[in-house]
């Protein structure tokens, strides 16, 4: 690798000194970088890199890391997270480590993991109004306090379920260490393909997550709020939010673009996930 795209959120203290720096050893081991800087806490709008950039250097954390994915618009760029949040499960490295880590993109000493992603498209009506993608996780939940959301799930065209609860967590591979495991979903290896459904909440002794192929289609149906205002929420990585009514729904199923993450660290999946999550 040799051209490079850093890019720093701006929200992050010392994020310009540590683009510098890391722009700095590039430059020594002889490649290219251009410094970008966004509000990743907040960015809506894409990010633009030449086609040419073999690498995007992110500096923040784990939501940073999911802003540049979906910020890419399906670009087929290798991303690689420094860690300046909390908890780093994405990332690959802290600041002091940027010089190794840079030393060892410049020598291709690295593996790319190819993640899978979810396509979510919002129906309203019979007219599809909105579409978009996750790395982690598309949540549909309710907007109230202390009401439930009726929920018809229904796989390939088949009823799986009806919930009654707070919501409905349907997770990659990936985002089965975010949201899911909160709502008591299983923690699922990053490499495989599949979804995990996990309701949130629900008001059943019986409900529980189920797991489905890479390959199945998930049709999520908004059956009845019991808030008031009548508004239940669907969210991509937990960053875009948007109302839906009921009788509105949302096909999910597998993206045909991957994440790619750059790994560089020799630790597995399970020692990082015993080291981050004790």
């Amino acid at each position: 690798m040799r051209k490079y795209v850093i890019l720093r959120n701006e929200e992050k203290e010392d994020s310009l000194n540590i683009a510098l720096e890391t722009l700095d050893y590039i430059k020594d081991f002889g490649g290219e970088a251009d410094i970008i800087a966004r509000n990743l806490d907040t960015m809506r709008e894409p990010i633009d890199v030449d086609d040419d950039v073999d690498c995007v250097i992110v500096l923040g954390g784990d939501g940073s890391i999911l802003r540049t994915v979906r910020g890419l618009n399906s670009k087929s760029v290798p991303i690689v997270g420094v860690n300046l949040g909390h908890l780093g499960f994405l990332t690959q490295t802290e600041p002091a480590g940027i010089k190794k880590l840079v030393s060892r993109l410049m020598n291709d000493e690295y593996r790319i993991d190819e993640r899978m992603m979810l396509e979510g498209t919002v129906t309203t009506d019979g007219k599809v109004t909105y579409s978009d993608i996750s790395l982690n996780d598309i949540v549909i939940s309710r907007s109230g306090i202390s009401r439930i959301v009726k929920i018809g799930l229904y796989v390939n065209g088949e009823l799986l379920d009806n919930y009654e609860a707070d919501g409905v967590v349907i997770s990659t591979p990936t985002g089965s260490t975010a949201y899911n495991l909160s709502a008591g979903g299983p923690v699922v290896c990053p490499s495989t393909h599949l979804m995990v459904v996990t309701p949130i909440s629900p008001h059943a002794l019986s409900a529980r997550s189920v797991v489905l192929s890479d390959k199945d289609e998930l049709k999520v149906v908004i059956e009845e709020i019991r808030t008031s205002p009548k508004v239940a929420y669907i969210t991509f990585d937990g960053q875009i939010g948007r109302p839906m009514a009921p009788s509105d729904s949302v096909v999910i199923k597998k993206s045909s673009s991957p994440a790619k993450l750059i790994r560089v660290r020799e630790e597995s999946f399970y020692e990082v996930l015993r080291t981050k999550m004790r």
